[in-house]
Parts: C-alpha cells; sequence; structure tokens
C-alpha cells in the first residue's frame, strides 16, 4: 500500500522548488501527496539553515512534527540546508527522525522511503552537493507567479556564507531546459516567471565560458503568453553592459533588480570577501538609473559583521540616505560557524547589531513614504492576487517582489478574477504600500 506524504517547505523559494520536485518524484512513484498533518504516514520536512533564525525556525518546526509519531506517522525526514549542515546531530539528538536527505540528493526521496518500510532506521543520505538539477520532473504548482530556477550553488565563498558549502560549486542549467520548464509553465496558466539563484549574474558562466543572462533573457522574452520576467538575486561585479541593455530593452523583463550589496564600507566589503567597492557600487546604481529611470532597486544589508564600528556603520547609513534604494532588507550579522568570519576578532554584540537593523529601517520607512508619495496620480498595471474585503483587492505592480515588498491596494466596485491583470491610478500610499483605483 502507498502512503500519504506531507511536505512542509521552509527558507527561500529555490527550496520551494526542491520540494516541488520531490512532490514530482513522488507522485510518479504513485505516493498520495497530502495537506492534512494527521493524516500522513510520512512527514517530510525541507529545512532552512542559513542563518540563526533559519536554523531556529527550523529546528522548532521539527520538534513540533515529532508529535504526529504519536498518532498515524510512521517516519519523520528530513531535507534541505539543516539537514546537510547538521545530519549526524540532528539524528543524535532527535530521536524521531527516521531518515535525512541532503541537498543534492532530493532524487533519493523514494529510495529512502522504500527502505524505511523494508525496517532499516537512521538513514542518512548527503554529501552529494554538486548534484545537477533534476530536469526530467516536471513542475506541480502554477500560480500567476513561479519562480525558475537557473543556476544553484555559488563559487563567492563570501565569508559570513555557508551556503557553497551546502549547495556547492556555481551550475548553470542549460539555456534551452530553463526555455523548455519557462513555456511548459506558461502554457499552465503562470504569467510572471522570477529567474532565482544564489547569484544569477553569472549564470551560464561555467557552462559556456561566458555570461549568457543577457541571452536567456533575451529568448525568454519571445514566449508569448509570458507577462513579466523578474530577477533574483543579482551579485553587482559581473553586472555589464550587455546586461542592462537587455533588461532595458526586453519589454516583459520587468524594471526591478535586486542587488545584494551587503555593505559599502571598502574594509567591510573586503573582509567579507565581496569583489566590488564603494566607487564601483555608486557608479553601477548611477548607470542602472541613468539607462532606465523607472527602474526599481532593491538591496539587502549586513549590520555588526565583525570590526563595524560606528564610523563604518554611519558610512553605511549616510549612504542610504543618499542614494534612497526604492527596496531594502536588513539582516543582522549571523555568527556561522564553518564560515572564516566566525574567527574573525572584534565581533559585534547582538543589541548593538539590533539597534543598527533598527536605525536603518527607519530610515529606508521614511525614504520609502517619500518615494510612495511621488507615485501618487501614477497609472500603474496591477496583478491581483486577493481580495482583502468587498470592492478592495490585493495586488503588486513591476515594483514589488511577492512577499518581500510592499503590495498595491485596488479599489473596485466591479468583481476582479484573481490573476488578472488591470490598470489603477494611485490615489494615496502607505510607507510601503500603494492606494489605488481601477480604471476601466
Amino acid at each position: 500500500m502507498k502512503m500519504n506524504i506531507s511536505i512542509i517547505t521552509l527558507g527561500c523559494s529555490k527550496n520551494e522548488i526542491d520540494s516541488e520536485l520531490m512532490m514530482g518524484i513522488l507522485k510518479n512513484n504513485n505516493y498520495k501527496i497530502t495537506n492534512t498533518l494527521d493524516q500522513a504516514d510520512v512527514i517530510l520536512i525541507n529545512t532552512c539553515g542559513f542563518i540563526n533564525a533559519a536554523k531556529e525556525e527550523s529546528i522548532e518546526t521539527i520538534w513540533e512534527m515529532t508529535k504526529y509519531k504519536k498518532y498515524n506517522c510512521k517516519y519523520i525526514i528530513l531535507a534541505g540546508c539543516l539537514a546537510e549542515r547538521y545530519s549526524k546531530e540532528l539524528m543524535e539528538e532527535i530521536e524521531e527522525i527516521d531518515g535525512i536527505i541532503g541537498t543534492g540528493n532530493i532524487k533519493d526521496v523514494v529510495t529512502i522511503i522504500d527502505r524505511l518500510k523494508s525496517g532499516e532506521r537512521k538513514i542518512i543520505l548527503n554529501k552529494n552537493i554538486n548534484e545537477g538539477y533534476l530536469e526530467q520532473i516536471p513542475r506541480q504548482s502554477f500560480r500567476k507567479t513561479e519562480y525558475v530556477k537557473i543556476s544553484e550553488g555559488c563559487n563567492n565563498f563570501c565569508t559570513y556564507c555557508i551556503i557553497p558549502k551546502l549547495r556547492g560549486k556555481y551550475r548553470s542549467r542549460k539555456m534551452e531546459d530553463i526555455i523548455r520548464e519557462v513555456n511548459y509553465l506558461v502554457d499552465n496558466g503562470v504569467r510572471e516567471i522570477i529567474l532565482i539563484g544564489q547569484n544569477i549574474t553569472d549564470y551560464g558562466i561555467d557552462l559556456y565560458g561566458e555570461l549568457k543572462l543577457s541571452q536567456l533573457l533575451d529568448e525568454l522574452n519571445k514566449i508569448e503568453k509570458l507577462k513579466w520576467i523578474r530577477l533574483f538575486y543579482l551579485y553587482p561585479d559581473n553586472i555589464d553592459k550587455k546586461l542592462v541593455a537587455s533588461i532595458k530593452n526586453n519589454h516583459k523583463v520587468v524594471k526591478y533588480v535586486d542587488i545584494p550589496l551587503q555593505h559599502i564600507n571598502n574594509e567591510i566589503l573586503k573582509k567579507m570577501n565581496r569583489r566590488t567597492s564603494k566607487e564601483k557600487i555608486k557608479k553601477l546604481i548611477k548607470y542602472l538609473r541613468q539607462e532606465m529611470p523607472d527602474i526599481i532597486i532593491r538591496t539587502t544589508f549586513i549590520v555588526g559583521f565583525p570590526g563595524e564600528d560606528d564610523n563604518k556603520f554611519n558610512e553605511l547609513h549616510e549612504f542610504i540616505k543618499e542614494i534612497k534604494f526604492d527596496k531594502l532588507g536588513v539582516f543582522c550579522y549571523s555568527r556561522e560557524e564553518g564560515t572564516p568570519a566566525y574567527h574573525y576578532d572584534n565581533q559585534i554584540a547582538e543589541d548593538i547589531k539590533e539597534y543598527r537593523r533598527n536605525k536603518i529601517m527607519e530610515t529606508q520607512a521614511y525614504i520609502s513614504y517619500k518615494l510612495n508619495k511621488e507615485k501618487i496620480g501614477n497609472v500603474y498595471e496591477v496583478l491581483i492576487e486577493n481580495l482583502e474585503e468587498e470592492g478592495l483587492y490585493i495586488g503588486r505592480t513591476y515594483m514589488d517582489g511577492p512577499e518581500i515588498d510592499g503590495i498595491y491596494f485596488v479599489k473596485s466596485d466591479k468583481n476582479i478574477k484573481i490573476g488578472e491583470f488591470v490598470r489603477a491610478k494611485t490615489i494615496d500610499c502607505l510607507e510601503y504600500d500603494l492606494i489605488g483605483e481601477i480604471i476601466s
């Protein structure tokens, strides 16, 4: 008898894709996927282990799921980054865990279940972090917006980041495979594609010997029913004029870039092993805004990195006030064992990190509100994603990535279908959100 499998996904959108692939493999082997935990014979938790907060959420979720062992659940299996990183420790410390598959072993999801069914226990399948993408497994989700992974792993080796040890070296997917997947998703009703990877700027360098993201965008722009193409995440060091021109000239590529900058002080950037500088970053931002005046630039910064004294933090804070980023997120530095920065001197106290993060976010809230005020009167195309209440819908414009940015409230006395694109005139704003009326 085939079992019911429930999959819980934590962490980033790349993890969501891995869960979809495992779901596809399970369905191909006649397993049933259920969202009802108390009916699941197997609970598979796809964990995140990037920073401390993510690790804590994963551990809490694992402990929460162990209670189902008292009822119908026969096996608990872990996957994802935390499972890859701490497989031995997790297996030893949490008795209810039956199996672990690492980031490069999601193809073995049926194998591990079959082995558990045959009576084996405490199975660990990992250390295969450079495995290629599973190209022959069809996607399972067809929301109006879907992520497409175009690369895996990373070669940057930033000193604070554990990802290369968990996800392996940089590996681009073949362009024809990506195009085939996007066509498949669009044929099933998807309208917005978000190209994602740890660093998609470097797409193609390992496979073709040169940067190929611009060519990929040119090809995807030809897909007739595709509406929007969005880009996550573009490391700044290899953003060249060819790529900027492709973003500018392909009308389906939304004028929105997510460029993780992490800091602006040159000494901190060097200690982080970031392959850029304050001067290059300022030049890039100026060029992007010059070429595309309507471009939305999103970034993230890390505060409290070892050696970030008050002067270095103030330099970052003043830079943010000067540049006025459209969208901005801040992380407190997370001291991760296995990374070079773990051993750096001059570690920063947690309360100082929190203070600096809050100070920047207060500044960004003020900047965002001022930028939003300037948008009042503008007309935007809005993707409708939900109904808030009668006559009020929630959507997004090209200016907002899902879940991480603001939303656009659309007032309408007519019914709007979820997933429909409408035109709305902006009449008011909040700190991060816009409010508009539908234009017939």
